[in-house]
């Protein structure tokens, strides 16, 4: 059996709460969300973390799994619980997803040259803080200067987000790309 041993750490979102591990879960930059239990068919841990009650979405990066409940619920009331599932589940070195990532999720060679640096941008200046919080940021798209993002883990539903968004992410890529930015979104928030 692998030792496991995890810590919780709180971060902006009063709702989620992040498990971190003592090893890499996913290769770097690489996230997995689940915002209920019908999505995460490919997920035995989170199949395993929704049969819990309060337990609302389920994200995995590197070396955390983030975990969203209800709000009707207090973390000293289910924090013992969540952990009893993920540490003899991860001590059985049972796969985390079914699937296997054969390219880098973030860059595509098809890519535009500004896609190509607001991705860089995003996967550099962004990515680390977001993650430090528990969540993940995705590119969607760009288009007519707009570039449209996906929030993901203690991110999605979060209060501070859209302050994040405005004030850090899009002052960020204007402040970087003025030539090319003129707006950043969230999408599925």
């Amino acid at each position: 059996m692998k030792a496991v041993n995890i810590y919780m750490e709180a971060n902006p979102n009063p709702n989620s709460m992040k498990f971190v591990v003592n090893f890499m879960l996913l290769q770097d930059g690489v996230s997995f969300d689940y915002p209920n239990a019908e999505a995460a068919t490919d997920s035995p841990l989170a199949q395993e973390l929704f049969k819990l009650p309060n337990v609302e979405r389920v994200f995995y990066m590197s070396n955390f799994v983030t975990v969203t409940k209800s709000e009707n619920v207090e973390w000293i009331e289910i924090q013992d619980g969540i952990r009893d599932v993920i540490r003899p589940y991860l001590e059985a070195e049972k796969p985390l997803i079914l699937e296997e990532l054969d390219r880098d999720p973030l860059f595509d060679e098809n890519d535009s040259e500004v896609v190509k640096k607001i991705k860089g941008i995003l996967d550099e200046y962004i990515r680390p803080a977001v993650e430090q919080d528990g969540g993940a940021i995705g590119f969607s798209s760009f288009e007519g200067g707009v570039v449209k993002v996906n929030l993901q883990g203690s991110c999605s539903g979060c209060p501070a987000s859209a302050v994040t968004l405005k004030s850090g992410i899009e002052n960020l890529l204007k402040r970087m790309l003025p030539n090319d930015v003129t707006e950043v979104v969230a999408e599925g928030v």
